[in-house]
């Protein structure tokens, strides 16, 4: 194997999806990752994805309750560049495998820490898992509306999982970076709960604004209490289902692409009739449907286009979107139809390894696209303790390092330093850069005249962009005009990276390209991060988090099982079924967007890092629908005789009786996590169920609990029954059992609470809209670089600045404002 990271050494040392994901990406280009694995071998090696996310790692197994084993761990750590673990800090401690020892033998170590809630506060000593985040944060009263039932409902894909991960990824390779100036390693931590807050683009800041002018505007739900939409968006992220029987997801949300459709439709001419011309103006142009605007006539409208899309096959409406780019709805794709996207095909995201016990095993590519130094892929998972001897034999060699390093210098932004020019819009992308200019990073974002479309997307002016604008630079030009070119000519010696989020061909039109850029400056990084890709045949589609939340087949994974066979006849179920697909598409709490975003910021550090390395510069690409394919990496594998993964069941409650929600008492729920062989005697004691249950042969095993799932929940949820949440969780927390009470308020909301301020997740930033506001701080955090928590900015608010900073006159940036191609 060899790769940009070859000669990187990276032990991965527990049993979290996150840092197996992380891990993952650093075996893929090329690193050496040693899995350390307990005597039974990894949890993980029980999912279908273990084949993909193990695949190119080494396997040691090591018991580090042992002495002699710790001690071989030791020496593995002792020679690594990166350690990464979910390991809780007080059990490292014991094994002596903290980074406080590990820095005295290894100070050139970056140790990376996931844990579920943060290394302070009330529940940092707690167990946790993706599950117990999920009901801790509120995200399973975020997707209520997917059952037909009372209480929370159980998400399936692991969003919380999948965005420590990344945060991590994030701030390892900005403290390998800033290793090569200061000659120093760091530990760098994330935790579940925190970096779930990624995901949410605009609805922890209508929380603030709510909360600050209450008068503004008032609250208002999708639809009203007689069904009727009170939003537009309804209309413009239509769900509906065609003739022969495909659930599509439309996403015309922008005017431009709601009236491409209506013509794609036949309906254009409503436009112009005299009873419909003002509600077309109303449900293309505004977010919130006013009063004035007839219930009868909502319904109508929905009940045409639902109509309308039910008269077409999938290849009929596929020739309307083949003749106008603009329109586009994406199939709702199930289970691992996603391996045979012909988008995925065209860009070489897919990659078949042969596995020494499974045969041929189609998964996706390496998350990140690199031009001229890709990932090499090939080597399959290992066996259990394969490289046993190989290793632990080089340990017995391992030395302390020496300290090579100023320790007395002033700690500083790990990132500090780095430039990097975006070119794009709303989130997906660009919030990947957001992430980074909390660890020091640069952002010069290039807006259109009228400002990014974040900045309109909800009521209240800027709430949808204040998040995503965090810490950038806005520039506002037209890159049509050549003066407008030229000053991105004179910028582009002084960027280190480039994030553009155009569609296809976009940028070479522009003349902003890669090609383009990397003339001025080899040694760019030039990251595209599209929906679909680059190229034909979905380079050129639309894609907005709903459609790649059908596509990936996030929505089928959350929800597949409650959405049935055929065309129903009635526009009533067809609306009941596409909201249950629309909530298991995601919601501001966590979807396609939050998911996409984050691969981009981890493609960003790693750029940053490899430029350190002197890797040359060159064309990157990640995708949103690539992005999802790592995020659902459990079960996005195909090989013959697959197991069929777990679901959670036409009521959603969970996965199985030991790892759900359960209604307590008082008309609240928890969340139970103890689905481990080990973890059934200190569960049935905590709950002080030893004499019920401990004597009942269906439960007396692994197996005969598996086998009697369902009669084991029923007496789960008997005895839970007995006390309220907040009483289970304060005993079973107490006793190490895996237990929290189900947060019935939304996300946004827990994240300005004061569960977010004991666990520091939380910073004040001075905006210029709204002054000084509470904000989520920096994702990863640092033993020694110091985060900033920077706030939004207005259209065009630098854009004199930094085009005096690249030698631009007070004159020229004049006369571009006046002739209308910039605006300051």
């Amino acid at each position: 194997m060899s790769g940009p990271l070859t000669g990187l050494r990276v032990v991965e040392l527990g049993d979290s999806l996150a840092i197996a994901q992380a891990g993952n990406l650093f075996a893929d280009f090329g690193a050496e990752v040693v899995l350390i694995e307990p005597p039974t071998g990894a949890a993980l090696r029980s999912a279908a994805g273990f084949a993909f996310i193990a695949r190119g790692k080494k396997s040691v197994v090591l018991d580090c309750n042992e002495a002699d084993d710790a001690a071989i761990c030791l020496g593995l750590m002792s020679e690594a560049d990166v350690v990464l673990t979910s390991i809780r800090p007080a059990t490292l401690h014991r094994w002596g495998l903290d980074f406080a020892s590990l820095s005295e033998v290894n100070p050139r170590l970056v140790f990376g820490q996931v844990t579920a809630w943060g290394l302070q506060g009330p529940l940092a000593a707690a167990k946790g898992s993706e599950g117990m985040v999920m009901a801790k944060i509120g995200a399973n009263y975020s997707h209520q509306r997917i059952v037909d039932r009372d209480g929370p409902t159980f998400t399936t894909v692991p969003f919380a999982s999948w965005s420590a991960g990344q945060t991590l990824l994030q701030g390892v390779f900005a403290a390998l970076r800033e290793r090569e100036s200061s000659g120093l390693g760091q530990m760098v931590d994330s935790s579940l709960a925190h970096s779930l807050g990624a995901q949410d683009p605009w609805t922890q800041a209508i929380g603030v604004i709510a909360e600050r002018f209450p008068d503004a505007f008032t609250p208002t739900a999708q639809t009203g209490t007689d069904g009727a939409p009170n939003t537009s968006f309804l209309f413009k992220l239509l769900v509906a289902i065609t003739k022969d029987g495909y659930w599509v997801q439309f996403a015309e949300v922008q005017p431009r692409l709601f009236r491409a459709f209506m013509h794609a439709a036949g309906l254009d001419w409503m436009y112009e009739d005299s009873r419909w011309a003002e509600f077309m103006k109303l449900a293309t142009e505004t977010v919130t449907l006013p009063d004035s605007a007839d219930a009868v006539q909502r319904f109508e409208f929905w009940n045409l286009l639902l109509d309308i899309v039910r008269s077409r096959t999938l290849a009929e409406w596929q020739v309307a979107f083949d003749e106008d780019p603009n329109v586009f709805a994406e199939v709702f794709r199930r289970g691992t139809t996603l391996l045979h996207h012909p988008q995925m095909e065209v860009e070489k995201q897919l990659v078949t390894i042969q596995d020494r016990e499974l045969g041929p095993v189609l998964q996706p590519g390496a998350l990140i696209r690199f031009g001229s130094t890709p990932a090499e892929l090939g080597a399959d998972a290992p066996r259990l303790g394969e490289h046993q001897g190989e290793v632990v034999t080089r340990t017995k060699g391992a030395a302390v390092r020496d300290k090579q390093a100023q320790e007395l210098s002033e700690p500083g932004l790990p990132l500090a330093g780095v430039t990097i020019l975006e070119l794009g819009t709303f989130y997906a992308a660009p919030f990947g850069a957001t992430i980074l200019t909390d660890l020091g990073a640069r952002v010069i974002k290039i807006e259109t005249l009228d400002g990014d479309p974040m900045r309109t997307q909800q009521a209240f002016p800027e709430a949808g962009a204040m998040k995503v604008l965090q810490g950038k630079q806005s520039v506002a030009l037209d890159l049509a005009t050549a003066e407008c070119r030229e000053v991105l000519a004179a910028m582009a010696p002084s960027i280190d990276l480039v994030l553009c989020a155009f569609r296809m061909g976009v940028a070479d039109r522009l003349g902003v390209g890669a090609a383009d850029l990397l003339k001025l400056n080899p040694r760019i990084m030039y990251l595209e991060s599209p929906g679909f890709g680059i190229q034909a045949p979905y380079g050129n589609r639309p894609a907005f988090a709903p459609v790649i939340g059908a596509g990936s087949g996030i929505a089928m994974r959350n929800v597949g099982q409650l959405i049935p066979e055929g065309v129903p006849d009635d526009f009533d179920v067809i609306r009941t079924l596409g909201a249950k697909l629309t909530a298991g598409g995601g919601n501001a709490a966590a979807q396609a967007d939050g998911v996409a975003a984050l691969g981009v910021g981890t493609a960003l550090a790693f750029a940053a890092y490899l430029q350190t390395q002197g890797i040359p510069g060159q064309a990157l690409l990640t995708t949103m629908l690539q992005s999802c394919a790592h995020a659902l990496a459990e079960t996005m594998v195909e090989y013959p005789n697959r197991p069929d993964p777990a679901t959670a069941g036409t009521d959603l409650f969970g996965l199985s009786a030991l790892y759900r929600l359960y209604p307590a008492g008082g008309n609240s729920w928890v969340f139970l996590s103890a689905p481990k062989a080990s973890e059934w005697l200190p569960l049935i004691k905590a709950l002080g169920a030893e004499s019920e249950l401990s004597s009942d042969a269906r439960f007396a095993t692994a197996g005969s609990r598996q086998k009697h799932d369902g009669e084991l929940a029923e007496a789960l949820q008997e005895i839970l029954s007995r006390q309220t949440a907040s009483q289970w969780e304060a005993q079973l927390l107490a006793l190490d059992v895996g237990c929290v009470e189900v947060n019935t308020m939304p996300p946004n909301r827990v994240y300005m609470t004061e569960l977010a301020e004991a666990h520091h997740w939380l910073q004040s930033a001075d905006s210029p809209v709204i002054g000084e506001y509470p904000r989520l701080r920096a994702f990863a955090g640092f033993s020694r670089s110091t985060t900033i928590n920077p706030a939004g900015c207005t259209i065009g608010q630098h854009t004199a600045e930094v085009l005096n900073e690249f030698g631009f006159s007070d004159a020229f940036i004049a006369d571009l404002v006046s002739r209308g191609i910039a605006r300051v």
